[in-house]
């Protein structure tokens, strides 16, 4: 596979509306995307970092430096055959998975329209549908919050994922459990309690909920595992897998009985395939988290949840519930069972709306190939 050029472009996107975590509240997104052209063909892929270093070390700055100075250059300059060549071309970056999973995941989804398969085949994907859930941030009402969860139960979606903290947990869950006591229902805490907390994370137990999402550090898993054996309710570790070996120690260590898989997280599909199969072996069921990604990141997303150990819905939800205009045609659409329904088209299975895609580009740069002779 010949790399012909790579265009690092950063867009700004407004979230139809405003999405609270205990980080913050994110109104609009820098999106920075990778388009890799090799042979006629374009290949697209996302870069999930943050606008601050906050859910990671990586952010929308760091990213592009890094992709511009190391990375882009390492790929151009490389010898690629497939996807799962890209770790090793990377290697002598260390950490930067999210930079480094917008350019894997662009050569994944050219390979796939090289070989004339969709990318979940590729990927060895075995559903033609998926199930959806919805993350639901913070909201300036339990009221307010209420009548979101009626509107997105009533498009379909399978699971309600509620982000959590101090203050905004309890009294939250039990009033969504006496409104909808039979509903599919999670929580995310994005690291915002700690181990004295613990005394009041158990009584979640209450409200039957199917996770509870990274309650406590970033990068722990031995408090993890203290926590989960006075809980009955599953840990769902997040932020802490960083790949496969952080994985197989948060299984041996019984730090969590869920993981959630997300692309640039853990560096792209190459180790994300990796994570999953790892569990898959060890009886530990993931699921695809997002990352308020734009149409590119979410057709990668659904690619990967078509894997046999995706048993959960994930946060794969409607174009429609995060921008006013996708980039990509058609839009993600779910159905009225709370599914999305997978492209045997050869790729990524959705156009890319250049046309858009350049009117929303706010910075830009190319790599070419033939620049970079002689200077590695």
């Amino acid at each position: 596979m010949r790399i012909d050029g790579i265009v690092l472009r950063e867009l700004h996107l407004p979230l139809v509306r405003p999405f609270e975590t205990s980080f913050g509240v994110t109104r609009n997104r820098r999106i920075l995307l990778a388009e890799i052209r090799s042979e006629g063909l374009v290949g697209w892929g996302e870069c999930t970092a943050g606008e601050r270093p906050h859910f990671s070390g990586e952010s929308t700055d760091t990213a592009w430096q890094v992709i511009v100075n190391e990375l882009g250059p390492m790929l151009a300059s490389a010898t690629v055959e497939h996807g799962g060549d890209c770790p090793k071309i990377f290697s002598l970056v260390r950490g930067n998975p999210m930079a480094k999973a917008a350019l894997e995941n662009a050569i994944w989804d050219l390979e796939a329209q090289r070989e004339g398969v969709s990318l979940s085949q590729l990927i060895g994907g075995v559903r033609d549908r998926i199930p959806c859930g919805v993350s639901l941030g913070i909201q300036k009402s339990i009221p307010e919050l209420m009548d979101i969860i009626e509107r997105e139960l009533a498009s379909g979606y399978q699971r309600i994922k509620l982000k959590c903290k101090l203050g905004w947990d309890v009294e939250v869950f039990e009033k969504v459990r006496t409104q909808w006591p039979d509903i599919m229902l999670s929580c995310d805490a994005n690291s915002a309690y700690k181990l004295k907390d613990a005394d009041h994370l158990v009584n979640f137990d209450a409200f039957d909920l199917l996770m509870v999402e990274q309650p406590l550090w970033y990068d722990d898993f031995y408090y993890h595992s203290m926590l989960q054996k006075r809980m009955n309710t599953p840990i769902c570790l997040d932020e802490s897998i960083r790949n496969r070996r952080d994985a197989l120690a948060a299984i041996e260590m019984e730090s969590c009985k869920i993981i959630n898989i997300k692309l640039g997280r853990v560096g792209g599909f190459s180790e994300a395939i990796a994570v999953h199969n790892a569990a898959q072996e060890r009886g530990i069921s993931v699921w695809c988290g997002g990352m308020l990604e734009s149409g590119v990141g979410r057709a990668h997303n659904i690619a990967l949840s078509t894997l046999e150990n995706f048993r959960l819905p994930g946060d794969v939800s409607a174009s429609a519930r995060y921008w006013s205009e996708d980039i990509i045609e058609p839009e993600v659409t779910v159905t009225p069972e709370g599914e999305i329904l997978i492209s045997d088209a050869p790729g990524r299975g959705y156009e890319v709306r250049t046309d858009l895609i350049d009117q929303l580009t706010v910075r830009k740069e190319e790599i070419r190939a033939f620049e970079l002779v002689g200077q590695r």
